[in-house]
């Protein structure tokens, strides 16, 4: 009887070997040459647009507003200026951040009009909710591929697009989120979904690519879907009319032009 006992456990372990080893039999990268492929994506020097990111709370009331973005990637540095236009009560509100790639600590600045000044983000406001988003500041920025430990932990096809799934911990124990999960197109280097996990490694947050174009020959998502799942709250972001590679001035990514706001 032990005989039997020990041969099926042994037969267990076997179709159990089989199937981990098929579960990633497909995938040809490891998990730092995935998030490194995502994070080094052909992306356009620069890139101006407009937002609509629309905030529902778990009663269905929908607050909609009207953004216009500027961003400029040079010399191992990203940067972005974003401008509420639109509804009243956030008009010429305006947010800048500077992502560095050589740095994991990222510049951001909020100007709010109500206040007439330019108030610079500390890195303790970094967990805080972006303008009563789903989106903390922390999110706002670009976490660099070293700042987390990354393992593939499986694959799975989501809207017919090939996702391989990667677990990323952060080094540092004090950050926000204990674990992120990224189901990652080997098509695309596009982050399909993403799923944050809070403190108590509960699942905070999930953020979805509702589209993504090719356009002028990048990859771009122009919709996506936060969901904050302990909250029932919702921010959708719908990116239009893109222009890329226009030559934006750096002049334009000042303190000052967040006070004075776009032309």
């Amino acid at each position: 009887m032990k005989n039997k006992i020990k041969y099926k456990s042994a037969l267990i372990l076997l179709v159990l070997l089989f199937i981990t080893g098929a579960l990633f039999a497909k995938s040809n990268y490891s998990a730092q040459q995935v998030i490194d492929n995502v994070y080094r994506r052909a992306t356009p020097s620069d890139q101006t647009g407009e937002l609509i990111m629309t905030l529902e709370n778990s009663r269905g009331s929908q607050r909609v507003r009207e953004i216009k973005q500027n961003i400029k990637e040079d010399n191992d540095e990203t940067k972005k200026i974003m401008f509420f236009t639109s509804p009243a009560d956030v008009r010429g509100t305006s947010f800048m951040s500077f992502s560095y790639e050589k740095s994991e600590n990222d510049d951001q600045w909020i100007y709010l009009p109500a206040l007439r000044k330019v108030k610079r983000i500390s890195s303790g406001s970094s967990s805080d909710y972006f303008m009563g988003s789903d989106f903390t500041y922390d999110d706002m920025g670009e976490r660099l591929p070293s700042e987390d430990t990354h393992s593939i932990v499986g694959e799975e096809t989501i809207n017919s697009v090939h996702c391989i799934i990667i677990e990323s911990i952060p080094l540092n124990s004090d950050y926000m989120y204990s674990k992120t999960l990224t189901w990652v197109s080997d098509e695309y280097w596009i982050g399909m979904k993403k799923e944050f996990y809070d403190e108590d490694s509960d699942l905070l947050k999930t953020l979805t690519v509702s589209d993504y174009k090719l356009i002028d020959g990048y990859w771009m998502i122009t919709d996506s879907l936060m969901y904050n799942i302990q909250s029932e709250h919702s921010t959708t972001i719908e990116l239009n009319n893109l222009i890329l590679d226009s030559g934006i001035k750096d002049s334009i990514f000042t303190t000052r032009t967040m006070e004075k706001g776009i032309r």
